[in-house]
């Protein structure tokens, strides 16, 4: 009873204490905050005069460190309001961070859960790949699927991954589609052989040239796949519609060489760079769902050759193939369109043609004459082999990691349920819930169906159970924490975004994984994977927005290299290549906010304007460049983003801005008031886009979001819509002689700028802030759900620790996965 009384005692002497020192802190906020933020101006919908100290609930908390963050920021107060003293200042942080901490003790606030969440379109493709031990890329079965919501860009966080009656249905025919691919051929398909030696009919385009200067002789490509009229950037075999006969591996040979890689005429017409060696690669195609010689909706690149000029020689591809598909050729860096090509040349050069064969004009005898007389670039194949499916073993290896090395046996078929049921839902499967796909399997075979079939319908019901197709995350009711299975699998969609592996499904199934040494383990072991290539992307796609890029895309005219040399592409690679070294080497995280080096290939160091001498057949190979200066360098050197951060038309302060405030910060804007309208940017370069931030900020609802936003994009405004360096804005005419480009700025808490190397300098002195902003969207990719201002304490100390550490990437990944929010549902 006395240490009851004692406790009793403590308390409310610790509480006195708290109430006096919420004193000067209620006093700092009156006289500082309530004039905005009072019960009728509520400012940004925010009110501070309920507040009450010490705090006595969870939205107090909340309050209170949204004033701390705006304290520490130096957003608040407004310019325009009167300013406390330095000393004020700190002392109010002070006294405002004792009281939010005491808070979380006393009242056990345990920040968000994670709600049931679905696998998303990325995740489910990766699972199915992974159950199967198939590709499943090369007939898509998602190809109908709704497009999966984001919440802040990211696409595993729980209530935006809905599920509506559509998705449903799809997800039963795309369970049916799956399942037979893999597993409905009982036979091993007899090889056939194919060959294809003259009678290479193209594309209408080319048709008429081809049969008038080759007689059809020769199967031909020459441009990129994506250019804009699609004559000649796939070469398919016309002559062969209905396409192979069973899914496998098939291996294609081409006698091939290159074709005037020496051409003497203009290179800007061909926009190629003709000192590289051609590439020639392989996608699918079906007659069936189109023309051959455009793009069709399922084309993964499936395999690529180097192909050499001089005499030609037999090259040879082993690719993936389905039923009624066949291998089509593509140009990787071909020409950017073949079809302007052919007319200019025929044009501009027409006293190179005979006098007894003049040009007379038209695009039909501009590929005719070109052909014949000049000197097209490009690939050219005389012969064409086919031979396949080349299975090594049968059954195959999707038949015999689900139905057995012996392949199906009826007397083993409640076995092969269980055991497909278990990796499917990435835990033991319960006697009732085994039962169920047992009695369908019976179910279907009185109806008629064989035994072996009956058991593919049960298995493609498991493919539509909400145990597979959801993350189940159930905790412990006393601790709160995940099971071994719940942990290793939000390790392995975290790091993989797939099912768990055989090595990390058994440190589930010992328990191991709940141990910290098996968990850092695991995480180094798949952040080593290169299965941990689908984290860069999904995770870079959700923090800097990445899978946005290409949705507006820049005018071909004005920024053409971005098509021909597929840069969206090597940007992506680019950001991915850098993160990846970040973590393998656990460099410090800063080095995305100013570092002296990145990742390349040609096509993107040219875009950049600098000089590296890649090594010979290694163009389109990404190499680590050290930077001649800090124009480049950390994440807003990037084309990546800085191309995300437009419109694909012109640049805008006010959105890269955002981006900046948002994606670097944490720090996102609220949004725009109802009654403020738009501002277009000014591509007409009668003045310049800073103009006209100036009269709208005039503007008073406008003024003090702008006062924020603007400046760091105008230390942006050097680059142009794809990332180029640039010192003055297009003319009207588009050429790069308008007004001259200020990238100079002040922001919000008076830190001044020059250009965008000094802004990198300012964000350095942030890392704090940029620590805890990178560390909430691992956080938040990893979870699935969102992280409040309640999970502060527990993210404070990841950045605590990791600062400590040396703020290494590696380091900082290792600190989310073991932190209690991971860990936790």
């Amino acid at each position: 009873m006395r240490s009851l009384q004692s406790a009793g005692l403590f308390l409310a002497a610790h509480l006195s204490i708290l109430s006096l020192q919420g004193e000067p802190a209620m006093d700092f906020v009156a006289n500082y905050c309530f004039e905005c933020h009072d019960e009728d101006v509520q400012k940004g919908e925010r009110h501070f005069d309920h507040l009450t100290f010490p705090l006595t609930d969870e939205m107090g908390i909340i309050s209170v460190q949204e004033i701390i963050d705006q304290l520490n920021l130096g957003q608040m107060p407004p310019k325009k309001a009167d300013q406390p003293s330095h000393e004020e200042k700190a002392a109010a942080i002070a006294a405002l961070t004792a009281q939010v901490a005491d808070a979380h003790a006393r009242l056990k606030s345990t920040g968000g859960q994670t709600l049931l969440r679905r696998l998303n379109e990325r995740e489910y493709l990766n699972t199915l790949e992974d159950l199967f031990a198939r590709r499943v890329d090369t007939f898509a079965p998602t190809s109908t699927f709704p497009t999966d919501q984001t919440d802040h860009h990211i696409d595993t966080i729980g209530d935006a991954l809905v599920t509506s009656g559509f998705l449903l249905d799809n997800y039963f025919a795309a369970a049916d589609l799956v399942v037979e691919k893999a597993l409905g051929i009982e036979k091993k398909p007899e090889v056939k052989t194919w060959t294809f030696s003259d009678q290479f009919t193209q594309g209408q385009e080319l048709s008429y040239s081809h049969k008038k200067v080759y007689n059809y002789r020769y199967l031909c490509v020459y441009e990129v796949p994506n250019s804009t009229n699609h004559e000649g950037g796939y070469a398919g075999l016309e002559k062969f519609p209905e396409g192979v006969h069973a899914p496998g591996y098939y291996e294609v040979k081409a006698l091939a060489h290159s074709m005037n890689r020496d051409s003497h005429y203009d290179p800007d017409i061909f926009r190629m760079d003709l000192s590289e060696p051609f590439r020639l690669g392989i996608v699918p195609g079906d007659a069936r769902i189109g023309e051959l010689h455009h793009p069709q909706p399922v084309e993964p690149q499936l395999d690529e050759v180097t192909v050499a000029d001089g005499e030609p020689q037999w090259y040879t591809m082993k690719v993936w193939l389905e039923k009624g598909q066949q291998p089509r050729f593509i140009f990787p860096n071909g020409m950017a369109n073949c079809r302007q090509a052919f007319s200019k040349i025929a044009r501009d050069y027409k006293t190179e043609w005979p006098k007894s064969d003049p040009y007379k004009g038209g695009i039909v005898e501009a590929r005719r004459i070109v052909l014949q007389h000049g000197k097209m670039p490009h690939i050219r194949m005389h012969e064409v082999k086919i031979r396949g499916p080349l299975y090594e073993t049968w059954p195959p290896e999707p038949q015999e990691m689900v139905l057995g090395e012996n392949g199906f046996e009826k007397k083993r078929q409640a076995e092969i349920l269980e055991q497909f049921a278990e990796r499917a839902f990435r835990r033991p499967v319960t006697e009732e819930e085994l039962q169920r796909f047992v009695d369908l399997a019976e179910t279907r075979e009185a109806e008629g169906h064989s035994p072996r079939q009956a058991t593919l319908d049960a298995i493609k019901g498991i493919l539509c159970a909400p145990s597979f197709l959801y993350l189940h995350e159930a905790s412990d009711p006393h601790r709160g924490l995940l099971g071994p299975y719940d942990l290793a699998s939000r390790l392995s969609y975290f790091l993989t975004a797939s099912m768990p592996d055989e090595t990390l499904y058994s440190a589930a199934k010992s328990g191991a994984i709940l141990d910290e040494e098996t968990l850092i383990a695991e995480t180094k072991r798949l952040l080593a994977s290169p299965q941990s290539d689908d984290f860069l992307s999904g995770f870079l796609d959700s923090w800097l927005n990445l899978r946005a890029l290409g949705d507006t895309p820049p005018d071909r005219n004005v920024s053409a290299p971005y098509y021909y040399d597929d840069l969206e592409t090597a940007m992506k690679e680019e950001a991915k290549h850098f993160t990846r070294h970040l973590i393998s080497e656990n460099r410090p995280i800063t080095d995305f906010l100013s570092s002296d080096y990145t990742f390349l290939n040609k096509p993107l160091a040219h875009h950049y304007r600098i000089p590296f001498p890649f090594p010979d057949k290694k163009a389109y190979t990404f190499q680590k460049v050290s930077l001649p200066d800090k124009k480049r360098g950390g994440l807003l050197g990037m084309g990546a983003v800085l191309t995300v951060s437009a419109n694909g038309i012109e640049t805008s302060p006010v959105v890269r801005g955002v981006y900046v405030m948002e994606n670097i910060l944490g720090t996102p804007p609220p949004p725009p008031p109802d009654d403020v309208p738009a501002l277009e940017p000014d591509i007409r370069g009668a003045k310049t886009v800073r103009d006209q931030l100036a009269k709208h900020r005039e503007l008073a609802t406008c003024a003090d979001c702008h006062q924020k936003i603007d400046p760091p994009g105008f230390a942006l405004e050097n680059y142009d819509p794809i990332g180029r360096w640039r010192t003055q804005y297009p003319d009207a005419k588009g050429k790069p002689t308008g007004p001259k480009i200020d990238p100079t700025g002040q922001l919000y808490d008076g830190a001044e700028f020059r250009h965008v190397m000094d802004l990198k300098k300012i964000l350095l002195n942030r890392k704090d802030q940029f620590t805890k902003q990178l560390a909430e969207e691992l956080l938040a990719y990893g979870t699935g759900r969102r992280i409040e201002i309640l999970d502060r304490p527990r993210v404070d100390a990841i950045v605590k620790t990791v600062t400590e550490k040396g703020l290494g990437m590696q380091d900082l990944v290792l600190e989310v996965v073991c932190s209690e929010i991971f860990r936790s549902r």
